[in-house]
């Protein structure tokens, strides 16, 4: 009768084991799946945020061109080429603005983000040189904040 309760045990414990390790196997996996994901997240948002930011500092310059340009001579074959690059490199930073949008839920960073668009958008419109600094500043200004904000997100 003492072989039988040896076996018995044997076989709980072999069975409790067992369902012990797919338990720990289980939720290992779980913890290195989450881990992979927020890896990857955090390496498209790099990759998106880094590009956002560069994509509107040359729409900055660009409209900073543009606005120069039109102070030259606003007929001029010299604006209509940077107007038309203006409008290029818009196209690309709204196309970045989406991808930022797409990548967060932080409402602080689609702000920041939405902000230096605008800012940046604004410089062309500028009536005057120190109107068309203060604009440019306040672009350059707005890009750095969306950099501070989304900074956390990537770390």
């Amino acid at each position: 009768m003492g072989a039988i309760w040896t076996s018995v045990v044997a076989v709980v414990g072999t069975l409790l084991g067992s369902v012990m390790t797919h338990a720990f196997q289980h939720l290992a996996s779980r913890r290195s799946e989450l881990f992979s994901r927020s890896e990857a997240l955090r390496q498209e948002r790099i990759a998106a945020y880094s590009a956002f930011a560069a994509v509107v500092e040359d729409y900055r310059h660009g409209q900073a061109s543009r606005w120069y340009r039109k102070q030259q001579d606003p007929d001029g074959e010299a604006f209509m080429t940077a107007r038309d690059e203006a409008h290029r490199l818009r196209t690309v930073a709204r196309q970045a603005l989406y991808r930022v949008k797409l990548l967060t839920d932080d409402r602080a960073v689609m702000l920041a983000a939405e902000r230096a668009y605008q800012r940046t958008w604004d410089v062309s419109n500028a009536q005057d040189q120190a109107d068309r600094d203060s604009r440019d500043a306040r672009a350059r200004r707005a890009i750095e904040a969306f950099v501070f904000h989304a900074s956390p997100l990537v770390c």
